[in-house]
């Protein structure tokens, strides 16, 4: 059985729902007798949450209707996944989206206890997004920490894994959180390398505050989602994919127009030029166009598509379909 501590918050989870719990479903899903769960209910009245008690023997239970709820109960990457999850929906551009999710951001929040609205108050005000579509995934531990001693203005240390695979331990002043391109970065003046830096998230471990201030440095972009592009682009030799895709100019661009140039060719199909940092990620783009295409070059994308084509037509061989290919054959795959 539960400690008595744990039982009456997964009691409240269950009664948050806003649904009326039958007694004796509640007290199964608790593990509990009728009797414990009584005095669980009566325990969580004593800390000031309207319970509902009907007798009988269809009795049950069930917070109390437009009653003021004390501080929200939820766990630290709970707060973290809140904080995260509704600024990204602010950001989404989907119409009526962003101020539902502003709205319910600040109600959350309002009714968080203390330490957690210092913890999500920091991630809302520190965090920058520059990502659409699935975010980035990253260590809620980590996140939370670098994120408190960004708000903070704390040097913090933690141990670092560089790309070569090389690790060390850094000290850093810490300046904002960035998402961008599917991951997570910190952008911080490196103490150890008496330079700005970018730090993925990922690659961080341990961090650790180590209470001493500091006053803001100048960051030598004009936002940290800046500096990390910069970064980024500076670290990897961009590649420019040219390809044909045999779809209307507005299509292509509907599609592709952020990433890529598109020229319309007058006969229904367009010339498509997308620099991206690998050979996947501009194929992953045509893809998404959703109609054929004919890459031009550089060979390193050529090689990389057949590879995909490969494996995509064994993974269809497994479950045994036929297609027809233009030009009348069938292919039995």
């Amino acid at each position: 059985m539960a400690s008595t501590g744990s039982r009456a918050l997964q009691l409240l989870s269950l009664l948050q729902t806003h649904r009326y719990w039958p007694g004796q479903e509640l007290a199964d899903r608790l593990g509990v007798s009728p009797r414990t769960l009584r005095r669980d209910v009566e325990r969580l009245r004593d800390l000031g949450y309207p319970v509902d008690a009907t007798r009988g023997v269809s009795g049950g239970y069930q917070l109390a209707a437009g009653a003021s709820l004390p501080p929200l109960v939820v766990d630290d990457d709970e707060a973290v996944a809140l904080a995260v999850g509704l600024r990204t929906a602010a950001q989404s551009g989907i119409a009526g989206v962003d101020e539902a999710s502003v709205r319910a951001l600040a109600k959350v929040v309002q009714v968080m206890p203390p330490r957690l609205r210092r913890r999500v108050d920091a991630l809302r005000t520190t965090t920058l997004s520059t990502t659409l579509g699935p975010g980035p995934s990253a260590d809620a531990g980590v996140l939370t920490a670098l994120a408190q001693a960004c708000r903070d203005e704390e040097r913090i240390e933690f141990a670092y894994v560089a790309r070569d695979g090389q690790a060390s331990t850094r000290t850093v002043e810490p300046h904002r959180l960035v998402s961008i391109e599917r991951r997570w970065y910190l952008v911080a003046y490196d103490l150890t390398r008496f330079d700005w830096r970018s730090f993925r998230l990922d690659r961080i471990a341990e961090p650790r505050p180590t209470g001493t201030r500091f006053r803001p440095r100048a960051l030598p972009a004009e936002d940290a989602a800046e500096y990390v592009r910069e970064s980024l682009h500076s670290a990897v030799e961009p590649m420019v994919v040219e390809a044909i895709v045999e779809a209307p100019h507005d299509r292509v661009v509907e599609r592709l127009g952020r990433w890529a140039t598109v020229d319309d060719l007058g006969d229904g199909s367009s010339a498509v030029r997308i620099t991206a940092d690998s050979a996947e990620w501009a194929l992953f783009g045509l893809a998404a166009v959703d109609a054929p295409f004919r890459i031009v070059g550089p060979e390193e994308a050529v090689v990389a598509a057949a590879d995909w084509g490969e494996r995509f037509t064994r993974s269809a061989m497994a479950l045994g379909i036929e297609r027809s290919v233009p030009g009348g054959s069938d292919l039995s795959l």
